[in-house]
């Protein structure tokens, strides 16, 4: 499948987009600024992350963006000044040939609860099932992330069911049931 992965998506507050190599400090800045927020629920959240880190995570990104093997993005506020999370497009079902990708997403907390989640998953969506080749659209959380799972449902996502025990939980360890969410293209 020849497939050239548009790289830039823009709604009324966010720009969603590819990350660029040299933006390492604009990512830890806000992992850092969220990390007791991302902790619970993000197993890649469990310590601060340096600059080094951040720029090593989204040079691996670009790499695999280019390869067209995950699909991470960047969100940013309307004036690309700040970043305010993190989602993409993720081929954790398969390859891109399956039209299969599970969005996943965080947003920093001191912006939580404004609708920039819902906001950043409708346009997803819509831009998925357009320019994108998805068939189908997957969003997975914990089960007790009662905002990540309002965020799914605002978005017309359908819950498909809870796997119990299928991973091992960040929190307070053991392993966490897992909230299945999807929605075809029209």
């Amino acid at each position: 499948m020849s497939f050239v992965a548009p790289e830039r998506l823009e709604t009324e507050r966010l720009v969603l987009r590819s990350w660029r190599v040299g933006e390492g400090a604009a990512l830890s800045e806000a992992v850092n600024a969220s990390i007791d927020h991302l902790r619970p629920w993000m197993p890649w959240a469990q310590q601060p992350q340096d600059v080094a880190r951040s720029e090593e995570v989204i040079r691996g990104s670009v790499a695999r963006w280019l390869l067209a093997q995950d699909f991470v993005l960047a969100v940013w506020d309307r004036d690309e000044a700040r970043v305010i999370g993190g989602s993409g497009f993720h081929l954790r079902h398969g390859a891109l040939e399956l039209g299969i990708a599970e969005i996943g997403m965080w947003i920093r907390s001191d912006v939580a609860g404004q609708g920039l989640g819902q906001e950043a998953l409708h346009a997803l969506t819509r831009w998925g099932f357009s320019a994108w080749p998805w068939r189908r659209l997957v969003w997975r959380c914990d089960v007790d992330n009662h905002a990540s799972r309002r965020v799914a449902e605002a978005c017309g996502y359908h819950l498909e069911g809870i796997a119990r025990q299928d991973q091992r939980a960040v929190r307070g360890g053991g392993y966490r049931d897992t909230a299945t969410y999807a929605l075809l293209r029209p």
